[in-house]
């Protein structure tokens, strides 16, 4: 396992336990399986708005190199391929990363996977234009050795895409008590409430690492139907956040 700043060993060990469960839908990874077509709505929309392309066309991400990091199984990997980007998935959890490459030779897909830590790859040459960073910051040892990472791995014109969840007494009943006691969509255990982060910290963290915030984007659940959808002015729980280089 990568002994990076940013990894929590003990967390790592936590998502590689459910490695198997990464596409099932109803499994240990079923709220990132309802996340999913919004935080892609997100992205899509963003990444369109900063580059200057059409939002409705099928690839509308043909071409730009993109990375996820903390990419796990790669859900969300595999939808960005099929909007035409070039695709690289990061995680520290060799198990996740094993599972991600077996799904995606099902799949036909041409991800590139690869096990270890935002820190350790950053060392090489590789940039991206788009770098995702999803559901993992309120599971890391230290967010500026990633940012920092994540900033030396973006091209001087990329666009970072960041979500978490918010720090409150809101988020605490529906992160923690609901999400992993009472609607049980995940272990118990699965988060620290103190780790969550506020909006106005992951700026700050952002703005250390040479990154400027573009937009801020709440995710409101909607029980009925068990979706996210965005909502721009609340972000009182899960949301979403774009971030681009400022040198």
């Amino acid at each position: 396992m990568p002994s990076s700043a940013s990894i929590d060993k003990d967390e790592i060990a936590q998502f590689s336990a459910h490695a198997g469960d990464w596409w099932n839908p109803d499994g240990a990874m079923r709220p990132l399986h309802r996340l999913n077509p919004t935080r892609l709505e997100y992205i899509r929309d963003q990444v369109c708005r900063h580059f200057g392309r059409k939002m409705a066309a099928r690839d509308s991400l043909a071409g730009l190199a993109t990375l996820d990091i903390g990419c796990g199984g790669g859900i969300l990997c595999e939808p960005l391929a099929r909007m035409g980007a070039t695709v690289t998935g990061l995680d520290a959890s060799a198990e996740a990363i094993d599972a991600a490459r077996v799904h995606a030779a099902q799949s036909g897909l041409g991800v590139t996977y690869i096990s270890g830590s935002a820190e350790d790859f950053a060392q090489g040459k590789k940039k991206f234009d788009v770098i995702t960073v999803l559901e993992i910051l309120e599971h890391v040892a230290d967010m500026d050795s990633l940012l920092n990472a994540v900033a030396a791995l973006l091209k001087p014109n990329g666009i970072v895409i960041l979500s978490t969840v918010n720090r409150n007494a809101k988020s605490f009943l529906l992160g923690i008590v609901a999400a992993e006691y009472l609607l049980k969509w995940v272990p118990r255990g699965t988060h620290d409430w103190r780790k969550f982060v506020k909006p106005s910290e992951l700026a700050a963290h952002l703005g250390k690492a040479g990154l400027q915030v573009s937009d801020i984007t709440g995710m409101r659940f909607d029980p009925l139907n068990a979706t996210f959808h965005l909502r721009r002015n609340d972000a009182s729980v899960n949301y979403l956040m774009s971030a681009v280089a400022t040198k």
